[in-house]
């Protein structure tokens, strides 16, 4: 059962002052955290998991992405392939990483506190190249591939995903793109393993000239990924990201369709402008989220 705002801070008020009352000072103190947490990320109540594909930063190491992150107030993150993983490590964050890479990778996300959620976008060329990715993301801890499979992996796609136990997600980059729109989406995913879905990218959407609520309420009940955007033009590919609600995106109708829906997944942060210093601009946008989440929850 999810709970909305008022009454999961009202229990939460409730237990720390029965903690109170039973002179229990470590458990007050840990629900008195938790409620202030709560206030700060409120997309928590709803299970969202607000993070940052790390190819907003692919100008930095995986390593520097992840400072941007955290500097970001941000929790989980979705990597891409062939960033660099950095922190005195050149490989690159692939399914070829080596397992001092990897034990690396482990402990960079450790230290900083954030969930390795999402891998993609992501592509093999045969069913050989889709094991690998997908053993390396069981490996790693990931919970969704993102991809764009071509027509004939479809099916490969959905046998490793029963396999290893992890979800995939198709990814709609805009037109000429194959997947562009909800339709094609849908289609790939009639007959295939539950554990595949949507990765829904609002911005690509509106690239394409499409309406986001429109094709998010297409896709009810396959939505499990998205890479949230906001765009200073609406139908022009070359539309760049703005801050989140102060763009074309009807980012209030956005937030309440995936609230409808019940969405649980991640959202991604995906700012694909200013490259060499955009960690201000996800820092102020995922701000303006939470501030839109606490208000339409009162």
């Amino acid at each position: 059962m999810k709970l909305n705002t008022l009454s999961s801070l009202t229990l939460l008020a409730g237990l720390a002052f029965t903690s109170c009352s039973a002179g229990t000072t470590s458990t007050t103190t840990q629900t008195e955290n938790s409620l202030q947490d709560t206030i700060g990320h409120p997309e928590e109540l709803l299970n969202w998991k607000l993070g940052s594909q790390a190819y907003t930063f692919r100008l930095f190491t995986f390593a520097e992405a992840l400072d941007k992150i955290d500097s970001a107030d941000l929790r989980f993150v979705e990597a891409f392939p062939g960033q660099v993983v950095g922190a005195g490590n050149e490989e690159q964050f692939t399914y070829t990483l080596s397992k001092e890479g990897r034990d690396l990778v482990r402990n960079l996300l450790t230290e900083r506190g954030i969930t390795l959620h999402a891998f993609g976008v992501v592509n093999g060329k045969d069913a050989e190249e889709w094991e690998q990715i997908f053993a390396f993301a069981q490996d790693m801890g990931v919970k969704i591939i993102n991809c764009e499979p071509k027509a004939e992996h479809l099916d490969i796609v959905s046998a490793l995903c029963e396999k290893y136990d992890i979800r995939a997600a198709i990814h709609n980059h805009p037109e000429p793109s194959r997947y562009w729109k909800p339709e094609v989406v849908l289609e790939a995913l009639e007959g295939r393993s539950p554990k595949m879905g949507a990765a829904v990218d609002v911005g690509h959407w509106m690239r394409s000239g499409l309406d986001p609520v429109a094709c998010l309420k297409e896709l009810e009940g396959k939505i499990i990924h998205a890479h949230f955007k906001d765009l200073n033009a609406f139908g022009d590919k070359k539309a760049h990201d703005v801050h989140w609600g102060t763009g074309k995106l009807p980012i209030n109708e956005v937030i309440a369709e995936l609230k409808r829906q019940n969405f649980d997944g991640m959202l991604s942060a995906e700012y694909e402008y200013n490259w060499e210093n955009n960690q201000p601009d996800v820092a102020q946008s995922v701000k303006n989220l939470r501030q839109l989440l606490s208000k339409s929850a009162n």
